[in-house]
Formats: structure tokens, sequence, C-alpha cells
């Protein structure tokens, strides 16, 4: 049957597993170019190896970034696994420095499968009460001397800002590589390859998706030899998103512009009026002259936001009051704000902080909002009612 072309403004969904290739002079064409390992095929053979939609996608989230290439995988997880898997070498791999204030997830990936499986050197660089000392991190780096750095731009949930250009910098001059975790800042305020760092990771989850109804992560740069590995990686591991995953991520990517200021917006004056309650102890936001990286998020971030997470700890005389508060505060808000453990999404969010990271974070007031793009006036009312009773 003869095949319309339809004018149709969007991407299809490939939903094939294989494609067609004809016959063996086209299949022999196909395999061979697949080992140079371009961004695009000009022959599809196997949607694990490449997908027209999912390609699509990744070429959505380049412009956003402005990098080379993007690569995207079924879970920020993935993401990250494939960022890291590149640049192992074997018994010859030497050490590599992690700051501490990173996503739970991947400190727990670094624990159980860098160190305990991989055999991964490992090792952990610690951020003050103003945030990460970059005189301290020289001194880590000579005496290190790591092959790859990895940091989050803001991090998860003391929302500190790293001065990832600087860090970037400081890297070059002990050799060493740098990977970011950007999900918190989005590109909409940062773009650390525009650093010099080598991969930038987004949980796609979060803020690209937007409305919490998909898992996905990326990996974006512009050395082409890296994407090359990074292709190789994903194949061999199986890390390809679904092809209906990709169409959908596209769709939401297209209104990301129009949502992420807005929910910085909302977060910034949230915030403010955190700040000043007298039911909390104190409020962690970059975007508050009192958060010890406000000089960084203003230098990085160049006065377009200051993200849309923020933590607060509520007061109270003991542990116990803190967490009959806590809980009752969650309580109170649940009909607008529901505790699900995520962040990004549409709407605002929560999570106790205490019961989800344990030990590290044990101060049993603490709560960390995810702000959404809802109309601030209903997110405000909801908080300020709260508080008054809780």
């Amino acid at each position: 049957m003869a095949r319309k072309n339809i004018n149709s403004i969007r991407m299809p969904v490939y939903r094939d597993s294989g494609f067609d290739l004809t016959d063996a002079g086209i299949t022999a064409e196909a395999f061979s170019n697949e080992l140079s390992n371009s961004r695009e095929p000009d022959l599809y053979i196997y949607s694990r190896y490449r997908n027209p939609t999912v390609v699509s996608a990744e070429e959505s989230i380049m412009e956003l970034e402005g990098c080379n290439w993007a690569l995207l995988a079924q879970t920020g997880m993935a993401a990250i696994d494939i960022a890291l898997s590149v640049f192992q070498n074997g018994r010859d791999t030497g050490p590599w420095l992690f700051f501490n204030e990173i996503y739970g997830g991947t400190i727990s990936f670094v624990e159980n499968i860098l160190k305990q499986k991989r055999g991964i050197d490992a090792q952990y660089f610690s951020p003050g009460e103003n945030g990460y000392d970059l005189d301290k991190l020289e001194k880590t780096l000579a005496a290190v001397r790591p092959e790859i750095v990895y940091v989050e731009t803001v991090s998860n949930p003391l929302v500190i800002v790293a001065d990832v250009t600087n860090v970037t910098k400081l890297c070059g001059k002990y050799g060493a590589k740098v990977i970011v975790d950007n999900t918190f800042a989005t590109p909409w305020l940062y773009r650390p390859l525009e650093a010099g760092t080598e991969i930038v990771i987004h949980s796609a989850t979060k803020y690209f998706s937007g409305h919490g109804n998909l898992t996905a992560g990326v990996i974006c740069g512009n050395d082409m030899q890296i994407m090359q590995k990074a292709l190789e990686y994903r194949k061999f591991a199986g890390h390809m998103i679904s092809p209906d995953d990709a169409y959908r991520l596209q769709t939401q990517i297209k209104t990301f512009k129009l949502r992420f200021p807005k929910q910085c917006q909302n977060a910034l004056n949230l915030a403010g009026l955190l700040d000043k309650s007298p039911e909390i102890e104190r409020t962690f936001y970059p975007g508050l002259a009192s958060h010890g990286t406000n000089d960084i998020a203003r230098r990085l971030f160049r006065d377009k936001g200051f993200g849309a997470m923020i933590t607060f700890d509520l007061r109270g005389n003991s542990a116990d009051e803190k967490r009959k508060r806590r809980d009752r505060f969650i309580g109170l808000v649940a009909d607008r704000i529901r505790l699900i453990p995520t962040l990004g999404d549409s709407e605002t969010i929560l999570m106790p902080v205490e019961p989800v990271w344990g030990s590290k974070y044990p101060e049993p007031g603490m709560i960390r909002l995810s702000v959404g793009f809802e109309e601030y006036e209903e997110l405000e009312n909801t908080i300020i009612s709260a508080l008054e009773r809780v």
C-alpha cells in the first residue's frame, strides 16, 4: 500500500521495535554506519539503539541547553549511570570526587554501585555554613587529584547553590572533568556547559516534563567522542526511553519557558512570606538575602529567578513538638498541597525531610516545598491559613 505524506507539524510516535532495512546491502550499510555513532542515524535499525521520536525530543532539549548533543534515558538515574559509566576505565580508573550535597539516589548509587560493585575510589567534598569553600576545594583537588568531579548546581534539600563556573575553572587547573546535575536550576537559570563542564544531567521527570506524569532523564554535552561512548553504553545497558514517553516529553517541553519562570516567581514570593512568619525558624531559599549562597545565585542566575524549591523548618521547643507541628501542617494543607515524593510538578507539593533523609537531615520540623505554577494567591492563602492554625 502506498503511504501518504501526512501534513502534521509533530514528529509521529514510532513504536517500531525494528525498522525495515529492505535488503542485505542496506542492512550492511546500516550496521556499519551504526559503529560511527552519529547523533542521528541515516538508517534506523532497532529502537534500543536509536528511535526517530526519541531523537526529535532530544533536539528540543538541545535547543534549551544550547549543546551539540542530548541523549534521553528512561529515568534520571539511568542518565546518571550513563554519564558516570562512560568515564570508567576498569582498574585504571582514578579517584572521583562528589560534592556531598547531592540527590540521595545519586549517593546511594555511588555507595552501592560505584564503590561496592565497580571498585571506584569515590570521595566526598562537604560545604560549610555559606556553601562550598573554593579554597578548601582547591586543597582537596590538589590532594585527591580526581579524574571526575560531580556537583549539583542547586542542592537537595537545602538548596545550596554551587559556584559551578569557578568550580569548573579550578577542576580544569587540576585536570578533572566536571559533571553537573542541573535539574533544580534548569537551563533557564544556568547552562553549565558554557562554563566548560563535560556533561550536564537532568532528571527530565521534573521541570522538562513539569506535570508529574512520566519519568525520563537526559545527558547533554558538546564533546562528540563522549557522545559516542554514551550512545554505546545506553545501547548495551538498555537505558533507552520509550517513544511514547519521548513524544509526550517533547510536547511538554514546549511550555517549559512559560511554566518554570512562573514557578520561580511563586517560590520567591512564598519564600519571602515564610521567612517573615513567626511560626518558622528558618527558610532555605537562594533568593533570600539570608541564604548563604544568595550572592552566588545572583551571579550565576543573572536575575532570571532562583528556582522553585524551598525548604523551611517549623519552630518548636522540642523534637516531639516539631514533629507534631510538622504533621499538623501537612494535614492542614493536604487538600491543596499533597505529599508526593517527587518535584517539579504543575501544582505545589511537599516532602517532610526527616522521614526521607533520616540522619543526614534529622531536623523533625523541616519540610521541602516544590512550588508549582498555580495562582499565587491560592497558594499563599493555603500556607497562611495552615501556619495560623498549626
